[in-house]
């Protein structure tokens, strides 16, 4: 069955909402929202479980540029990135966590991920959709560390056995200088 999608150029487009699209809406940005949840109850080996095996885990460097140039604002796949991870970097980034040694996480970080403004921008194939959230996420540390981003994901979320996997994540920050201590969270 194909799926239309809303044309994510013009918003205002009327859209013809089939009850399976209004189903797939609801299960994907339930999934997001459980998701959010797992990494804000520290809950990292059950989130880690939910990152497909190919998985592109990439936050690339925002730069100010003049209007004419904000094609290029965002760093490139295979340039300099904040991220740049697949799943066994996150597996080791996960399994430092629960070792005590991860200095920027003692004491652990208080989260708090806001997940709005689910779109689901392209159905990929039988299994994937391609799907954009909004969020923000604060951090706080010890007594007065805390941290506020924002932006936006673009993810391609997999269905695999009956459960929803992250196969790509890729994070548009809107801050172009960050005055965080470090980026031990994840996004």
């Amino acid at each position: 069955m194909v799926r239309t999608v809303m044309d994510s150029t013009n918003p205002s487009t009327p859209r013809r909402w089939t009850l399976d699209d209004i189903a797939l809406q609801h299960e994907l940005e339930q999934f997001l929202y459980d998701e959010a949840a797992l990494l804000d109850d520290r809950k990292f080996e059950d989130w880690y479980a939910l990152l497909a095996d190919d998985l592109e885990y990439w936050m690339p460097v925002r730069a100010n540029l003049m209007p004419r140039d904000e094609s290029g604002e965002f760093s490139k796949i295979g340039d300099v990135a904040l991220f740049d991870e697949d799943k066994e970097l996150m597996g080791q980034r996960v399994r430092k966590l629960y070792t005590g040694f991860a200095w920027s996480e003692q004491p652990q970080s208080r989260t708090r991920h806001l997940i709005a403004n689910v779109r689901v921008l392209d159905h990929i194939s039988a299994a994937e959709y391609k799907v954009a959230s909004n969020f923000i996420v604060y951090r706080a540390r010890l007594a007065r560390d805390e941290d506020v981003w924002a932006g936006w994901r673009e993810d391609v979320l997999r269905k695999v056995n009956g459960s929803w996997l992250i196969a790509r994540r890729h994070i548009f920050l809107d801050q172009v200088s960050l005055g965080s201590k470090n980026l031990s969270i994840f996004f």
